[in-house]
């Protein structure tokens, strides 16, 4: 989907609370930057709904609309004063009928996280890390052999 300016975003926003639970959405929508591993979050003290810009950028128009569905549960329940948290069963009942997503899918970009490859001598068991691992001081988990370095993916 092709990166929508804030007051873009902002009448995307409030066509879907009016399409979806019948309200327009009264406060305000804009791209977090900081972001990392959600797609948005909605913030009640401000009432206001923070979208990840890399979802826009990376993912398609299906996925963007779930986020923000998503976050106008969140949203509509706390305005009217309902259980508004992930664990709350009003909260749970209207995303079912919205047909909000309750998780957003991962970046393409964050697939592969990791970035060091550990193979052990022994039993060639192979270990996935993101960080780098002694190999001096860790050995295999499986038959205590000794473990080197592979690869490194960056």
């Amino acid at each position: 989907m092709e990166m929508l300016n804030e007051e873009k975003l902002f009448e995307l926003t409030n066509t879907l609370s009016k399409q979806f639970f019948k309200k327009p959405f009264m406060h305000q929508v804009v791209y977090n930057y900081r972001l990392r591993t959600t797609g948005g979050r909605y913030i009640p003290a401000k009432k206001t709904i923070e979208i990840n810009p890399k979802y826009v950028m990376e993912m398609d128009k299906d996925e963007c609309i779930g986020i923000i569905k998503h976050e106008l549960c969140h949203y509509h329940l706390h305005i009217a004063g309902k259980g508004f948290k992930h664990g709350d069963k009003e909260f749970k009942q209207l995303l079912k009928a919205t047909g909000a997503p309750r998780h957003c899918k991962a970046l393409p970009s964050s697939e592969n996280k990791y970035k060091h490859q550990y193979i052990c001598r022994s039993c060639e068991r192979v270990y996935l890390r993101v960080r780098q691992v002694n190999v001096n001081k860790y050995k295999c988990g499986k038959c205590k052999g000794h473990i080197y370095l592979a690869k490194s993916f960056h």
